[in-house]
C-alpha cells in the first residue's frame, strides 16, 4: 500500500473497474434470467 507510483495506482483502479463491471454483468444476467423464467410461467 506504500507504493504511490502512477503505475501501481493505475493498476489498482483498472482492477477495481474490472471487478465492478464483472459484478454488474453478473447482476444483469441474473435479472435477465429472472425475467426470462418469469415470462415462461
Amino acid at each position: 500500500m506504500g507504493d504511490k507510483s502512477p503505475k501501481s495506482t493505475q493498476k489498482k483502479s483498472t482492477q477495481k473497474q474490472a471487478k465492478a463491471s464483472s459484478a454488474d454483468q453478473k447482476s444483469k444476467q441474473a435479472a435477465a434470467a429472472k425475467a426470462a423464467s418469469g415470462k415462461k410461467k
